[in-house]
This record gives structure tokens, sequence and C-alpha cells, in this order.
């Protein structure tokens, strides 16, 4: 049986969930979407927002989950992570993240933006 591609995100991303709340984040939202823009995760410890990007990679064998996160997407995220703020009137600090998952190894890279 094949996976899918969005079988394999929606598994990082349960992936991801469980590797932030072990290590005291709230998850505060999945997959929060407007017209323009989405952010796979938005998490809470002690006062900061994280804004998480979920890259899910069955095998390394065309690069680390964490290496698909181009100049581009840097941008997506910033513009995503900026109309969560506007909208929900968030007034404390935020920063975005990104968890690469390659096939067993989940790796957390802070992306410092804030």
């Amino acid at each position: 049986m094949s996976s899918t591609t969005k079988t394999i995100g929606d598994s990082g991303e349960d992936r991801a969930c469980e590797y932030l709340r072990g290590r005291k984040f709230k998850i505060i939202e999945r997959n929060w979407r407007t017209r323009y823009c989405e952010i796979d995760i938005i998490a809470k410890k002690k006062k900061r927002l994280y804004f998480v990007e979920v890259k899910t990679r069955k095998s390394s064998d065309f690069g680390r989950g964490e290496d698909y996160v181009t100049p581009k997407k840097l941008q997506q995220m910033k513009f995503a992570a900026e109309a969560w703020v506007n909208t929900n009137q968030w007034k404390g600090e935020y920063q975005l993240a990104v968890i690469g998952i390659t096939g067993e190894e989940l790796n957390y890279v802070e992306v410092l933006y804030n």
C-alpha cells in the first residue's frame, strides 16, 4: 500500500506535535489557513508563540525535510505568521521554527525571526 503525500504530511505533523508536547509546548492551532497562506502548527511555550513548518520526507534520497525550506518558503512563513499575529491581535513575542522529519529522524530548527 503506497502512502499519499497528504498521509505522509499528516503523519509528520502528528509526530511534530508529539515532539513539541514532550518539550512542554502547548499546541494552539494546527493547519491554520487563510485564502493566502497557511501555518502547519502554532505552538506556545512560556510567553512565546512558535509558527512551525513541518517538512516530512520518507528518506533522505532527495534531501532531508528541513532542506526543503527555501528562502521563498521562509518569506511565506513570515507572511503567514504576521497574518496570524494581526488577525489575533497577539502582542507577545513570536518566532518561526521548522521541524524536518526524514524517515525516523526528527530535527527541530528555530528560525530567528520576530
